[in-house]
């Protein structure tokens, strides 16, 4: 078969799946004149294995190899090709190839320790939950699956993804935990909303008798503000100098304003601001306005806003108006996660038109249940009508819009967002999770957005 196909140049390292299924049908064919000059992709070693069992007659000349990870696995799996070494694995996840390598696992590649932390880096980058999931599976049947950093590669995945319950599920069956591995737990419940869950697991680590860090006291506090537990949060902020002699940074005073002012306790937090033994800098104050912009204390505000101005005057800022992007803001970009792969949104986005037809179909219910467009995060010089418009096709409604006509009923959407979700988006995306009856999960710059039934995980602040 092969001599009656005219080859003026070599063969590259591409062939058609579709191109092997049609020559395997010829008596000729034979699978291992593929696989001495070049190794194919995954969906090729697919297309030349249906071959083979096509002829299993026919004497197979080609070296067999069995699944590296499970020698029970079953045999008409086996390639006909050299399985690729690690270092190639290792480059194809540093290039996103994350599905090819996994499939080059699959079919008979060793996966070593570095191809595991390549696959668990690549993952977390990108948030692709199902890629990590199918690495967290091929890891529970190696030896590695007690390493430490490993585990705490997959904790970290899965909160980066929303996926709480899945990283519990790692951090209990870990045989050995480090301090990362409890402060990356801590961390991904404040991120994720859930504050209190942090707060106990902090208490549970005082408990084994493990020395908290900085690093841990930023992430409790930051549990402690989600939960508005504030009692215990100026508890641990105490703890630190006086039980563990940590000396508290700037973060941590921050940490503390945001566990005040989150819970309305504005008075005490600038009591606290002003007994510092550090000069505040521009974010303590800023954190305090932001407060007193959500709680209604418009003094409080200008107030905070001319300490803010007095440490750099270059600062412009309005306490009317709503915090808003500079005029020369970033490209704003979402990406939703289908299937392994991840989908880019963007304002000019080929998926654009679907995605807008679905928005107009739900326009009509998110008024009925009380959505008003907040024109104020229009910048534009235009019309009011045509800034609810240019409201309702933001890229990350535009992003869930197609989520949800491409994706099983019911089944949570995972939106990961460059740029901080504008207010109007966020109570429009309340509104959206209360209509189709899903969990719509947005990442954007600052934290994670659990929309579920009309409501918010972030109450509100972010």
């Amino acid at each position: 078969m092969a001599s009656s196909i005219p080859s003026p140049t070599a063969p590259n390292s591409i062939i058609s799946p579709n191109f092997i299924s049609h020559c395997s049908r010829s008596s000729a064919f034979s699978p291992s004149h593929c696989s001495k000059s070049f190794r194919p992709t995954p969906s090729c070693i697919n297309a030349l294995s249906n071959a083979r069992n096509r002829k299993a007659a026919r004497r197979y000349d080609g070296q067999c190899t069995t699944n590296a990870l499970s020698k029970s696995q079953n045999q008409t799996s086996n390639s006909v090709f050299s399985p690729p070494s690690t270092a190639d694995l290792v480059a194809l996840c540093e290039e996103g190839k994350v599905t090819d390598a996994l499939e080059y696992i699959c079919h008979g590649a060793d996966a070593d320790y570095g191809v595991f932390t390549a696959l668990l880096n690549s993952c977390g980058n990108l948030k692709l939950l199902d890629a990590g999931r199918r690495v967290d599976g091929l890891l529970k049947r190696t030896k590695f699956r007690g390493d430490v950093e490993l585990n705490n590669k997959l904790i970290e995945l899965y909160s980066s993804c929303g996926c709480m319950k899945d990283a519990r599920r790692v951090f209990e069956k870990m045989p050995d935990r480090d301090i990362r591995t409890w402060n990356l737990m801590i961390k991904g419940y404040a991120e994720n909303g859930e504050g209190d869950d942090g707060v106990a697991l902090f208490e549970q680590m005082k408990k084994v008798g493990l020395q908290p860090n900085s690093e841990t006291f930023l992430v409790v506090l930051a549990a402690c503000a989600m939960a508005e537990a504030v009692e215990e949060g100026i508890f641990y902020f105490n703890s630190m100098e006086n039980e563990y002699g940590t000396n508290p940074g700037m973060e941590h005073y921050l940490g503390v304003v945001d566990v005040l002012g989150k819970s309305g306790h504005l008075i005490e937090a600038v009591e606290f601001i002003e007994k510092m033994p550090i000069d505040p800098k521009i974010m303590i104050w800023d954190a305090l306005r932001n407060y007193a912009r959500i709680h209604g204390d418009m003094e409080l505000e200008d107030r905070a806003e001319e300490l803010m101005l007095a440490l750099d005057p270059s600062i412009v800022a309005t306490a009317t108006t709503p915090p808003i992007p500079p005029p020369k803001k970033q490209s704003a970009t979402n990406m939703l996660e289908e299937k392994e792969r991840v989908r880019e949104f963007r304002c000019a986005m080929p998926y654009k038109e679907e995605g807008e037809g679905k928005l107009k179909g739900l326009s009509g219910q998110m008024r009925e249940a009380g959505y008003v467009p907040d024109t104020r995060y229009v910048l534009h010089d235009i019309d009011e009508e045509a800034k609810q418009q240019a409201l309702q096709y933001h890229s990350e409604r535009l992003a869930i819009a197609y989520g949800l006509i491409s994706t099983p009923a019911r089944t949570t959407l995972r939106i990961i967002k460059n740029l901080r979700i504008c207010g109007d988006c966020h109570n429009a995306i309340k509104i959206m999770s209360k209509i189709v009856g899903r969990e719509l999960i947005v990442r954007d710059n600052k934290r994670f957005h659990h929309f579920k039934d009309g409501k918010c995980s972030c109450g509100d602040y972010w």
